[in-house]
């Protein structure tokens, strides 16, 4: 494993990647209806920026603040086991999509904050996000690999199927400077295995590969988890 994202998978990462309760990885479906959250204006903001915030979520957002900025009828707390079922966290899912949408794609209007200890008074991290949640770069949910390389540069990534499958070694890429701040995950089409077995097979399990390896192009690849990390090694 790459010296500078072994440090993340020791602690950070295997939380992220890897926990057993209220799947995290379910990508929220689109409903085209615009309705503006209640005692707010619309949320417009639907910008990542890599350990520091996640629209209107930050470094220093609480709970109470949650409640502030979405109301708590659209809040469910949780608690999430860690990898292997090791260890539990406090979480916070916001789902607006009850009628509700943060702009006109409520692909962006569900989220989970996960924070650092049961307090609920700093957040570890955001993940669940939609395709309407974007970097500056233009980076979100549903970014073809093909973009992902115009954006990142000819960077490694971890093989399919396996616990970090599909994780993006972000210190290979022009983005190194979100290493530690933000995990991006891809995969293949639902369908890739059946039409395309040999190419999937090829980049399967914990090796690491090119993102310009032939293998990839037939399958379909897309970006399909983000996490941002607020608070790392908290």
């Amino acid at each position: 494993m790459n010296s500078s994202i072994k440090g993340i998978a020791t602690a950070t990462l295997a939380l992220l990647l890897n926990y057993s309760a209220n799947p995290v990885f379910a990508l929220p479906q689109k409903i085209n209806h615009p309705i503006t959250v209640a005692k707010s204006q619309p949320l417009t903001n639907t910008l990542i920026v890599p350990g520091e915030r996640v629209g209107p979520i930050t470094r220093t957002t609480t709970k109470q603040d949650l409640v502030k900025l979405f109301g708590a009828s659209h809040l469910v707390d949780k608690t999430i086991s860690g990898a292997e079922g090791i260890g539990s966290f406090a979480a916070t899912q916001v789902n607006l999509n009850q009628g509700r949408c943060l702009t006109t794609s409520c692909s962006a209007s569900t989220l989970l904050v996960v924070w650092s200890d049961n307090t609920r008074t700093k957040p570890l991290d955001v993940r669940n996000l939609g395709s309407a949640w974007k970097t500056r770069e233009g980076i979100g949910v549903g970014t073809p690999l093909s973009e992902l390389r115009k954006k990142l540069g000819d960077f490694k990534l971890y093989g399919l199927e396996w616990d970090y499958g599909g994780t993006i070694l972000l210190d290979s890429s022009k983005l190194s400077r979100y290493q530690g701040k933000l995990i991006l995950r891809v995969n293949a089409a639902p369908n890739a295995y059946e039409k395309f077995p040999n190419d999937y097979q090829a980049v399967l399990g914990d090796g690491t590969f090119s993102s310009s390896d032939r293998h990839w192009k037939p399958l379909g690849i897309t970006l399909t988890e983000i996490i941002v990390v607020l608070n790392p090694g908290e």
